[in-house]
């Protein structure tokens, strides 16, 4: 039996697995996000919420780190846990998963509102994310009272 010398075996290997290993990376290795069901209720106070949903279809999580709007220089993004808000820097959008922004939990609060929109309006937000870029939505002002689930 003839045995191979080491280097040898060693460049073999290497060129059988590159191959193998540039496939991997092909996949989809960053995030691909898309928003939806975005709703801001028609504030009743120079404060107001916001609202949406933002999937992530790619093979890497992103972060939530910023909005910023026209209505407001002071949006930020809050978490709620027993019914208590904080405001936090970011939110996690997991691989193949999805964030979810809701009435009861997770938003987005704008304080000191420049005008107050009415139902029927639409009011620009950015979305700012640590890899992705800027998404820019239109969220429409819904009644105060709107439930997306009934």
């Amino acid at each position: 039996m003839r045995r191979i010398p080491r280097r040898t075996a060693a460049a073999l290997a290497a060129a059988v697995a590159a191959p193998l290993l540039l496939a991997g990376c092909g996949s989809s290795a960053a995030p691909e996000l898309t928003v939806s069901g975005a709703f801001m209720p028609q504030p009743v106070s120079d404060m107001a919420a916001g609202f949406l949903t933002v999937e992530n279809t790619g093979g890497a999580g992103d972060r939530l780190t910023s909005v910023t709007s026209g209505i407001s220089d002071e949006v930020s993004i809050h978490r709620t846990e027993g019914g208590r808000m904080t405001e936090v820097a970011s939110f996690d959008i997991p691989a193949e998963g999805s964030l979810d922004l809701e009435r009861g939990g997770n938003h987005i609060m704008f304080m000191a509102l420049k005008e107050r929109p009415e139902e029927g309006d639409t009011v620009s937000v950015e979305l700012h994310f640590e890899k992705s870029d800027p998404i820019t939505v239109d969220v429409p002002v819904k009644a105060a009272t709107h439930d997306p689930e009934h």
